[in-house]
């Protein structure tokens, strides 16, 4: 059996939580996107909406 470098160890755990913050961060910016999106159509005269 191999062992790995404790170097190695904590680059793929540094890695692995770099990838899980930026997934979170993702999340919060597509919710944040929508929200803002919600509110700017509550806001918007209904008139002037473009259907596309």
């Amino acid at each position: 059996m191999h062992t790995i470098a404790k170097e190695y160890l904590l680059l793929f755990n540094a890695l692995t939580d770099a990838e899980e913050t930026l997934r979170k961060l993702e999340a919060r910016l597509m919710e944040v996107q929508r929200q803002a999106e919600e509110l700017f159509l509550e806001g918007a005269d209904p008139g002037t909406l473009n259907p596309d």
